[in-house]
Order: C-alpha cells, then sequence, then structure tokens
C-alpha cells in the first residue's frame, strides 16, 4: 500500500462525530466510570464482547475515543488508542509487543528519552537491543536474530533529521516476521508510515498534532488486532499501566487536529526558507526539503502532496559555546525561545547533546553524528519569515559567525 491520492486531511474532514445533543463539538466525557443496565451487560463488556459500552475511563472514554479514531482516520489505521505523553505510547506499545528475551533494532538517532528507556530501562527485562545507522540496511539485516520482535525507528529522526526508507524497512520487517513501529511525530499527515508497511505508528500528540505546547499527549495506532491487546483488561499493557489521557484534554487536541492541515504546510514553509537562507550564508544546515539532503528524494518518494516537509531543522555552530550564545541573542531579539518540545506556533530552539539527547552517551552522540554545537529548530507559524530571517541572520552578524 502506497500514499497515492492519500489525504489524511480529508479522512479526518470526512469523519461526522455526532455529539448526543447535536452539538458541532462532541461532549466531554466527565465521568470515570460507567453505569449499565444490567450485570449481565457489565459481564460482557469486562470479557470484551460488548459493542458500544463504556466500563472505566482507564480502558476507554467517549472522548478518548472520539480522539482515537480521527487519530486513526488521519494515519489510515484500523484503530488507535490515546495516551497521556508521547514516552507513554512508545514504551506501551513495545512493553505489548515484546516480552523477556526478545530483540529490538532501532536507530541510534532517536529521542533522548525513547534512548534511555530502550538502553538503561529494558535490560532489566532481559529485553536486547542492538542500536544501528537507520540508513545502513546492511547494518540492520546483520542485526536480526531468531528473538527479533521490533525493528523501531523514526520516520524523520531527532535531532538528525535522517529520514527512514519505511517501504524498504517494511519489506524486511516482513521477510523475517517483524514488527515495524515508527514513531512518526516530526512529521504528521506530511508522511503516513502505516499506508507504506509499518505494523505500528506511534505519535506524541504534545507537539504538532495539538500545536499548543498545553498538555502532554500521545497516540498509539495499528491494526483491530493490536489496539484491542493493548486495552485488553487481563493482560493489556496500556489499560494495566494506566497512561489513560484526560478526556478535557483529548476534546481540546480533537479541535486542534482539525487545523493541523493548515498548520503543517506553514511551519513547512517557513523552515524551507530559513534553512535555505542559512544555506546561502555558508552555513551548514539539515533540513529534509533541501535538495542537498542526503535523503531528499526518498523523503520526495514517500510524503502525501501539499504539506510540505516539516518544520525542523538543524544548525551546527561547532561549538557548545557559540551555540548557547547564539540561541540567547536569539530570544532576546524575539526570534523564538529557549525551550525544548517542538510544534509550537512560535519557534523553538535547543542544544540537543544537552537537552533532548542529553540521555545519549557524548561518545554515542559522536559516533552518531551529533556534535556538540546542532542546535534544534522547530520553526514557527510566523506571518513575515523574512522578518524573522533578518534577526537571525542580524545575531550571526554580531557573533561574527558570517
Amino acid at each position: 500500500m502506497n500514499n497515492e491520492h492519500f489525504n489524511p486531511a480529508t479522512n479526518i474532514q470526512d469523519m461526522l462525530q455526532f455529539d448526543e445533543f447535536g452539538g458541532v463539538n462532541p461532549s466531554v466525557t466527565d465521568s470515570s466510570t460507567f453505569t449499565f443496565l444490567d450485570p449481565e451487560t457489565m459481564t460482557e463488556t469486562f470479557l470484551g464482547h460488548t459493542e458500544g459500552c463504556f466500563l472505566y475511563s482507564r480502558h476507554w472514554n467517549p472522548s478518548n475515543k472520539y480522539l482515537a479514531d480521527a487519530v486513526a482516520a488521519m494515519e489510515g489505521t484500523q484503530a488507535a488508542w490515546v495516551t497521556a505523553s508521547g514516552m507513554s505510547a512508545i514504551t506501551c506499545s513495545l512493553l505489548q509487543l515484546c516480552s523477556s528475551g526478545d530483540h529490538i533494532i532501532t536507530s541510534v538517532a532517536t529521542y533522548g528519552g525513547t534512548f534511555a528507556f530502550l538502553k538503561n530501562y529494558l535490560p532489566k527485562f532481559n529485553i536486547k537491543v542492538s542500536f544501528v545507522d537507520i540508513t545502513d540496511h546492511n547494518s540492520i539485516r546483520k542485526e536480526i536474530r531468531p528473538e527479533t520482535r521490533v525493528i523501531y525507528t523514526e520516520s524523520v529522526t531527532n535531532p538528525l533529521l535522517q529520514v527512514s526508507d519505511i517501504p524498504v524497512l517494511a519489506s524486511i520487517a516482513r521477510e523475517y516476521n517483524i514488527i515495524l513501529m515508527v514513531d512518526n511525530t516530526f512529521s504528521p499527515m506530511i508522511i503516513s508510515p502505516a499506508r507504506l508497511g509499518a505494523d505500528v505508528v506511534v505519535y506524541s500528540m504534545t507537539k504538532f498534532i495539538n500545536g499548543k505546547n498545553d498538555c502532554v499527549a500521545g497516540a498509539i495506532c495499528g491494526n483491530n488486532d493490536f489496539i484491542c491487546a493493548l486495552s485488553n483488561v487481563n493482560n493489556g499493557t496500556a489499560m494495566l499501566l494506566g497512561p489513560v489521557l484526560d478526556p478535557m484534554r483529548s476534546s481540546s487536541i480533537l479541535k486542534n487536529l482539525h487545523s493541523l492541515h493548515i498548520r503543517m504546510p506553514q511551519h513547512g514553509r517557513n523552515a524551507l526558507y530559513i534553512a535555505k537562507g542559512l544555506l546561502s550564508l555558508g552555513l551548514k544546515v539539515t533540513y529534509p526539503g533541501l535538495e542537498e539532503h542526503p535523503q531528499y528524494e526518498l523523503i520526495n518518494s514517500m510524503l502525501n502532496q501539499g504539506f510540505g516537509y516539516g518544520g525542523m531543522l538543524t544548525l551546527d555552530l561547532g561549538s557548545s559555546e557559540i551555540a548557547n550564545e547564539f540561541m540567547r541573542m536569539l530570544q532576546m531579539e524575539g526570534f523564538g525561545y529557549l525551550a525544548v518540545s517542538l510544534g509550537y506556533f512560535k519557534t523553538l530552539f535547543s542544544n540537543s547533546g544537552k537537552s533532548t539527547s542529553s540521555e545519549v552517551p557524548e561518545s554515542v552522540q559522536r559516533r552518531m553524528g551529533l556534535t556538540e554545537g546542532l542546535i534544534r529548530f522547530s520553526i514557527g507559524l510566523d506571518s513575515d519569515i523574512e522578518r524573522s530571517f533578518m534577526k537571525m541572520k542580524e545575531c550571526l552578524k554580531k557573533l561574527h559567525i558570517i
């Protein structure tokens, strides 16, 4: 299955989610538990045999179901489950898929929290992990063992912005009966991993999907069997670990999701403008939408048309001292905020090696190509991006970088 003629925004637009009272926005179900008209129905619901009944909000809640259905429509998957954070989406999925003695192959370039979970936490369950360059498919094949259960990657890796070849990874996974799991946080709507062969797609909805940086949330997308297994009352990881998303937050994220198809192209236009500007100054910039990016042709073969190349770019200034002074000056000039996270309507930036990738040992950072002067930018929704770039250029001049 490929992304030809697939439009995630249209899938969301076509959804009709009728409120019980006729409201255009579904009601927020502010209940932790739900009533039954007879005990037999409650028993059947506990056994998972009853459709359309709600038991307890750690299991399902109508507000969470509305959001999950919308995210599944965006991804083109049969179902989805929403969680209280992006990390809970990642950890619950991996713990559902893997048991003691299993093995995971993962991109070494990945979000610091994910790296820490894979490297430092999973060993206590005797789950082994191999870290590879996800763009080197031979290295992936070399790491495959009889006990390999999952290949894990990010569509666009954090923070190096490598582009994963999802169709090729899916082909390798199918060949060895392995699950391909993809974190698509950097590229919602731009790339649809499930359409390209991924079995499980996860998100930190904290980022672009919500777009307001006013809450923390995650999502897991997959087939019906996997989502039902996650929520099984007897052995479902999401059900038993309990990372439930508050229904009021679900309601607000659902509203924001409906503007994602407007926001993502604007993030992308602005990021491309900044990236081209920095490149013209002779600086070391990485952005998937630049022809100079090593996977430029690859991302063009996978993306859904009309949503751009994303809002993330990196600038390497060589040293953390120069990077810190530059970021300090950018914030004072009103270019954006020195802050972690991404997907906000204002530009955010941080020195990745000292912040969002600080869990990765420095020796590993250097081997994977993460230098101490790398700044990760999440470019915002600026109306006048030329004006914003001029602020950046002035700061570069004042520091004698250009």
